[in-house]
Parts: C-alpha cells; structure tokens; sequence
C-alpha cells in the first residue's frame, strides 16, 4: 500500500501494523469519515461479522468490571441509552437516541484530531468520533480511540445531563482559551473525563471514559495506578501518556462534587 493512498498511518508496535487487510479497512472507514460534514446525515459504516465480534468479546469482559467499577451517573445514562452488545451501533442511530436527553450529537472523524478540536466541538454540542474498531487479534487493547472507547466509554455520557454540562463547560473555556490554557484545560478532561476517578460509600468508582472502555486498565488500577487527591492545580501540570495504562489517577471524593468544582475551575480561566 503507498503512501498516497494510506490515509491512516500505523505505529509499527500497533497491533495491526502488519496487516495489510486492516490497513486498508482503516482507510476506507477514515476515507467516509473525512467526506463527512457537519449537517449532513452521518452515514453508517458496514461492519464486518469479524468485526462484530470484537464488539462482543469487549461486552464479554467489560460488562461484569461496570457492575463493579462504574460510577452511577454513567451506569444510570448507560441504561437509558442501551447500546446493544451484540452489534456495533451507528453513530445515526445513537445521535437519533440522543436527541431525546439532550443537543449532543457524535460526528465522525477519521483519527486523532488536535486537542482545540476536539474540546472546541464540545462547546458546540458536538463530540468528535472514530467509527474504525480494534485488530480483532487484541479486542480488549488500542493504542488509541477506537468505536469502542467512543461508544462504551462515552456515549452514555452523552446521555446525562451533568456529563453533558460538563462537556459543554470545557469546550466553552477551549473556545476563548488561548495554547497555554489549552494545555491546562486538555489535561483536566484527560484526568477527568478519559481517567476520572472518585469514591461511592468509600469505593472507587470509575467515571472516565478511558478507564470505562479498556478492560486491562479498568481492571488493575485500583492496585496498579498512583491514586492522589484530586487537586486541579496539581493536575493542570501533570502531563500524560496516551499510549500506555495511566500511572496516575486523581480521586475526587465525590461526583458531584467533581463537577462543581471543575466546572468552577473552567468558567475562573
């Protein structure tokens, strides 16, 4: 495959690097992203029976480890959106649901975007999102945001109305921010949204989207992770690793609470 034609480009330790049928599934998925605009009737991807599958074996083992570790606000947005488990879902399809709880909707991009762009589309109700899914030889790994993380780990927030207004207060303050605030604000959603962590009745709960959708890190980092207290400060100079399990993860000592707080922090910059 060349160059001109690639559209997505692989890491060489990603699982699918040598298989040149996924490159190029990647590509095509990517290359209907791209054609996408806002407006416009979000087109459905025709996804594999292999692919259905990964879908299933995620649900697998992911499901009993939200029994155990997720928050209640995203157990309770999850059963109201319920996304099926046996089938990959259409991003028209969760968009149409949506429309009863709320103004978000989920466009479709072909890849990684740039932190602005991605935190700006939530200031105006939209949130940006891959449509590829997993090398089926590693379901329960990616190296970055697949379908899976998107609709696992947040389309049911797109479905409460306090994730939704927390959203919604991060992409206000991308909008005015200038680049060294967009550092500042990019990694409170990371620790927040993607790897929030807090505490139900003295458990740990997870609320974060990153943690919600990856088996391995849902699973260990109650044992594995650094856990501090949440402090903004702190965590507005605290740089991650997207590629790896996050060593360090903020505990608020409640949800509400969080979003109180950050919220506040947002509208302050």
């Amino acid at each position: 495959m060349s160059d001109a034609t690639e559209l997505v480009h692989l890491d060489r330790d990603h699982p699918g690097f040598r298989d040149v049928a996924y490159r190029a599934r990647r590509n095509e998925i990517a290359r209907q992203a791209q054609a996408y605009r806002e407006g416009n009737p979000v087109l459905n991807v025709a996804y594999s029976e292999d692919e259905q599958a990964v879908w299933r074996t995620v649900w697998e083992n992911l499901g009993p480890l939200h029994e155990r570790y997720a928050c209640r606000e995203y157990l309770r947005a999850a059963e109201v959106l319920r996304l099926s488990r046996a089938r990959i879902p259409q991003l028209a399809d969760v968009n149409r649901d949506l429309r009863a709880f709320g103004d978000f909707e989920m466009h479709p991009v072909a890849g990684l975007v740039t932190p602005r762009t991605f935190l700006s589309a939530l200031g105006r109700n939209v949130f940006l999102s891959t449509q590829y899914i997993r090398h089926a030889s590693m379901p329960l790994y990616t190296p970055e945001p697949d379908i899976v993380h998107e609709l696992v780990g947040h389309a049911p927030t797109l479905a409460s109305e306090t994730f939704c207004a927390l959203s919604h207060a991060f992409g206000k303050a991308a909008l005015r921010a200038n680049e060294r605030a967009i550092e500042g604000i990019i990694r409170a959603y990371w620790y927040t949204l993607e790897f929030g962590v807090t505490r139900e009745e003295g458990r740990l709960k997870a609320y974060g989207a990153g943690l919600l959708s990856s088996f391995g890190e849902l699973g260990r980092f109650e044992s594995q992770a650094t856990l501090r207290a949440f402090d903004l400060d702190e965590i507005a100079k605290t740089p991650f690793d997207p590629t790896d399990y996050q060593a360090v993860l903020f505990v608020a000592e409640g949800f509400g609470e969080m979003v109180r707080v950050v919220t506040a922090w947002l509208e302050g910059l």
